[in-house]
């Protein structure tokens, strides 16, 4: 089995306002930072160990969860700006000036808002898996089997695979491919996200789908940072045409899509992926 340097990383903690963060750190340091920001039910386990070495390559990277949030402390957020507000403590109790962010799913939510809270924080947004900070027109609803696996605490390897990948082979064989690369961490035993964060960032979730398109439209002209968006298009959860969307009004963006991929295309297609992030942040 292959061994990845992210898999061997040590944990870190550092004090906040609202919390004693917890985070890991990679790759050469110098330039600006490139921070991730978390899924949904995810912790910083739950990371592709390869996809982070692969981003590490030229660039610090550094990996965290938020308050109340996996191995976190501070109370649970029950809103995307509570999130983004987190973050922003996080980045600031490590001393840095100015960041690129990567969110994935809830967590590309998170980045296009820690830059309207704090513009001058943020250098690059880079949302994966997700769109703006609400429901674009023609939004597709969320199936019913989407929405029950997303209230369940103990969701098992099949649930994911739907949520996360498309159902043929080749994506299949990826989604299982990334589930075996989690397991050395997630079986180490670190904490989960409680049922308490975990309806905290369902509420959040509830927030962000009655957000209006007038409202949307607004916060997206506002970002003032260049963002690349990145979507599968056969996404269950966040369906690619949200992002369309936000390019069609964030003054800045770029958008790929990854015609055989789902809500966990950036795992499906690390080395490509990786590639228009580095393009994207420059080197």
């Amino acid at each position: 089995m292959t061994t990845y340097s992210a898999d061997t990383l040590e944990n870190h903690t550092t004090a906040g306002p609202s919390a004693v963060f917890t985070y890991r750190r990679t790759g050469p340091r110098g330039g600006v930072p490139l921070v991730l920001l978390m899924r949904f039910r995810g912790t910083i386990d739950w990371w592709d160990p390869e996809f982070v070495d692969r981003l590490a390559t030229d660039r610090d990277v550094i990996l965290f969860d938020n308050v109340g949030i996996g191995y976190t402390g501070g109370e649970p957020r029950d809103t995307a700006e509570g999130f983004a507000d987190g973050a922003i403590e996080f980045v600031e109790s490590l001393g840095l000036p100015r960041v690129d962010l990567l969110g994935w799913s809830l967590g590309g939510i998170v980045a296009q808002l820690v830059a309207l809270r704090r513009p001058g924080l943020v250098r690059k947004i880079v949302v994966a898996g997700s769109s703006g900070p609400g429901v674009a027109p023609g939004t597709p609803a969320m199936g019913e089997r989407v929405l029950s696996i997303m209230a369940k605490p103990d969701a098992d390897a099949e649930d994911l695979l739907h949520l996360f990948y498309p159902e043929t082979e080749p994506a299949r064989a990826a989604g299982l491919a990334h589930l075996a690369k989690v397991a050395k961490r997630l079986e180490a035993g670190g904490p989960a996200v409680t049922e308490d964060a975990a309806q905290g960032q369902l509420a959040a979730v509830g927030r962000l789908l009655a957000v209006e398109w007038a409202q949307l439209k607004s916060q997206l002209r506002a970002i003032g940072r260049p963002v690349l968006y990145a979507n599968g298009i056969h996404d269950v959860m966040i369906p690619a045409i949200g992002s369309y969307k936000a390019v069609e009004q964030v003054p800045d963006a770029t958008l790929v899509l990854y015609s055989d991929a789902g809500h966990a295309f950036l795992f499906q297609h690390i080395d490509e992926f990786a590639a228009q992030v580095d393009l994207f942040l420059g080197k």
